[in-house]
């Protein structure tokens, strides 16, 4: 039984990253889809002294340890990720466990500008290091203009981001 859990960078209900993360699950075909929560308190650690990580955190780090696969989708938000999605990682890194640790791990982006979001993927890169995660590293997915990029469904348009985007699903699958 293949575990799939998607991790959206961004908050928002109507997130192109959201849809960019189903279509990918979609086309990953995994027995099992979980779309994780990073609508977490900002990391502080008198919070954590004080009353422990929060469960939601605990939450996420149990999801990530059970899944056989991580797809991740990020907005680029002025040239990095999202704050809730680095906030995440932060959290994370408090867990004794490190759930990340070996996790064949897939990135994309969605994203406004016409670069589809290149530098939040290598932003996000060099955030999941410390983490020790097996990180794909191509084909890349890099949904440009992200608000024409999808039907009112949420289904990709163009052939060719379906097309880059089933290569790497293909690539993450053959890691599990």
């Amino acid at each position: 039984m293949t575990r799939l859990l998607g991790i959206s960078g961004s908050l928002r209900r109507a997130s192109t990253n959201t849809h960019l993360l189903q279509n990918a699950a979609e086309m990953f075909g995994a027995d099992t889809y979980t779309r994780a929560s990073i609508d977490l308190p900002l990391y502080n650690g008198d919070l954590e002294a004080e009353s422990g990580v929060p469960e939601a955190v605990q939450t996420l780090a149990r999801q990530i340890g059970e899944a056989d696969a991580i797809i991740i989708s990020t907005p680029e938000y002025n040239k990095g990720v999202s704050g809730a999605l680095k906030n995440a990682f932060d959290w994370i890194s408090r867990i004794k466990t490190t759930p990340l640790a070996g996790k064949p791990v897939a990135i994309m982006s969605a994203s406004a500008g016409r670069s589809g979001g290149e530098r939040a993927q290598y932003a996000l890169r060099h955030c999941l290091v410390p983490f020790d995660a097996r990180v794909l590293n191509g084909p890349e997915v890099l949904v440009a203009q992200s608000h024409d990029a999808f039907d009112a469904d949420g289904l990709l348009i163009a052939d060719s981001y379906r097309d880059f985007l089933g290569r790497q699903m293909e690539a993450l699958r053959a890691m599990t």
